[in-house]
């Protein structure tokens, strides 16, 4: 089984150079999500429906990296008046900095290769912080909706948790919760 969640490495082997496999994300099968805590009543959820990005594996040696681009203003909590705020300086300002990022700096993936480790930097609403993925589970291998057995998926769920205020996100904090859990569902295709 194929790794995931790498990067643009290359593995040198004696007398052969080997280089790590490169895929697109899939932004049909990709869903980026968040909850939060909204007043102390309920858990309020969202998610983004528009993400583009890169990842790149790196088999024999286990490693790897994460590009992920998010758009901002694609963020959606089924409510448009309340998207709209979101949208807005007050949460995301999504006009300013229409890009949340996720680049990694280093992966960790486990010898079976069914879950990782991800240190990078996450971008929200133009602040940069270290944020560590917890890849729960990957899995790589022949898309069986393929008629012709050809295209070569990999695909992972990540999750994290991060303080808003950590990047500046302070709106009516902390009536609305300051702790995010963020998700990732992801899947990409070999290029």
């Amino acid at each position: 089984m194929r790794n995931i969640v790498s990067a643009v490495v290359f593995a040198v082997l004696p007398i052969t150079v080997m280089a790590a496999d490169s895929f697109t994300v899939d932004p049909a099968h990709t869903f980026p999500n968040f909850t939060i805590n909204h007043l102390g009543f309920s858990t309020m959820h969202g998610r983004f429906g528009n993400t583009t990005g890169k990842l790149s594996i790196d088999e024999a040696n286990h490693a790897g990296s994460v590009d992920v681009v998010i758009d901002a203003a694609s963020v959606d909590t089924g409510f448009g008046k309340r998207d709209d705020h979101l949208r807005s300086p007050d949460f995301l300002n999504a006009k300013e900095f229409p890009q949340i990022t996720y680049k990694s700096t280093k992966v960790t993936i486990n010898k079976d290769s069914s879950a990782a480790m991800v240190e990078g930097n996450f971008t929200l609403a133009g602040v940069t912080k270290p944020v560590t993925l917890n890849v729960t589970h990957m899995h790589c291998g022949i898309n069986p909706m393929d008629p012709k057995k050809q295209q070569y998926r990999c695909g992972f769920d990540a999750e994290a948790k991060i303080k808003r205020s950590d990047f500046g996100v302070k709106f009516a904090a902390p009536a609305i919760g300051d702790d995010m859990n963020i998700s990732l569902e992801l899947e990409a295709q070999r290029d």
